[in-house]
């Protein structure tokens, strides 16, 4: 085996790892950022909307950890160095 060979089997292995692994954390935190928000939204139920509010916001923070993690893996398949 070559190389260039191996080099493009680690990136494929990396790109698969950080897709992954990225994603596989988001939605653990998607999970746990819900749980404490419907927690939350049980003891206190006047500050629901507010709560809703920004436990949106925080979901969209997160899931971009999803989306640059899916970019990275792109620019290691398609980008040649």
């Amino acid at each position: 085996m070559d190389p260039t060979a191996i080099s493009h089997i680690a990136e494929i292995v990396c790109a698969a790892f950080c897709v992954a692994f990225g994603s596989g954390m988001a939605a653990y935190a998607q999970g746990k950022v819900i749980a404490q928000t419907t927690d939350a939204m049980a003891r206190q139920p006047e500050l629901a909307n507010d709560l809703r509010f920004t436990m949106i916001i925080g979901l969209a923070m997160i899931e971009s950890l999803a989306i640059y993690c899916l970019l990275i893996a792109l620019i290691l398949l398609f980008v040649k160095w």
